[in-house]
């Protein structure tokens, strides 16, 4: 963690090889995910076998903090994917943390609005890829 950044627990994302409830497809990362039914944000995450995303995110959970300054958290860190911009106003890299991989977030979006705009498919993840 930077001591000039701060941090936030936003949610939880488990990889899965089975369904799990209503699912939002991402063609251009190869990727499933649902939303656990429960209390918490703890999602699920089902890959296609050609999915493009590094293995630690196809193997492992991660933990995802809100921080208040992406660039400044990712400074000197092994970038495992991004930044890029999957929901519209939602910014988003993922770290490799000692071996785990750790998303990082920047939006001035509420969680409400941020989970209702994935249940929706607004932003890049869920567009199709121009041919």
């Amino acid at each position: 963690m930077k001591p000039n950044v701060q941090y936030e627990f936003h949610h939880m994302g488990i990889p899965t090889q089975v369904k799990k409830g209503e699912e939002k497809f991402s063609a251009t990362a190869g990727i499933y995910t649902s939303d656990n039914p429960g209390k918490f944000r703890i999602q699920w995450h089902r890959f296609t076998d050609d999915t493009p995303l590094h293995p630690l995110l196809r193997e492992l959970p991660h933990v995802a903090f809100k921080v208040s300054d992406l660039s400044a958290a990712i400074e000197g860190e092994e970038v495992l994917l991004g930044p890029y911009e999957p929901i519209d106003d939602f910014h988003v890299a993922v770290i490799n943390d000692g071996g785990v991989p750790v998303e990082l977030i920047q939006t001035i979006l509420s969680d409400d609005e941020i989970w209702q705009r994935a249940r929706e498919g607004q932003g890049s993840l869920y567009r199709k890829p121009a041919a």
